[in-house]
């Protein structure tokens, strides 16, 4: 939760290519205090079964911007061997196209900021959600 003076962050992961929440995919989560600061990482977590990481830490006082590190890579390597131990006449390449998506944006104190990603093998889109 966030107070006056931090703000606070949230996310989930829905595969788009079979309209399901993505399980298991490794979140980090970064902050910095200002555009020329480094980065510093808050630490880690991984999407639930309904997609949602609840346990991110909450953000420093004076962050300012925020960046969501998505390992999306071994998700879909893993299902991608499901799939063919399912239906081993459907294989392809094995090649992930995006293996990770970074999320970078900007914060305000005192704001509560929800980041879904909508996710596909060939693509990925991101909005501020509520």
């Amino acid at each position: 939760m966030s107070t006056s003076t931090t703000a606070s962050v949230s996310t989930h992961i829905l595969d788009t290519s079979v309209g399901r929440p993505a399980e298991g995919v490794a979140v980090h989560l970064s902050s910095r205090g200002g555009r020329d600061a480094d980065w510093q990482a808050l630490g880690a977590s991984a999407t639930d079964a309904d997609g949602r990481c609840k346990d991110l830490p909450d953000l420093p006082e004076g962050t300012t911007h925020v960046r969501l590190d998505f390992a999306v890579e071994s998700y879909f390597e893993k299902k991608q061997a499901d799939a063919q131990q399912d239906a081993p006449a459907n294989r392809d390449s094995g090649a992930v196209f995006f293996p990770e998506v970074a999320i970078t944006f900007a914060v305000n104190p005192g704001e509560h900021y929800h980041v879904p990603l909508l996710l596909n093998p060939f693509g990925y889109s991101v909005y501020r959600g509520s």
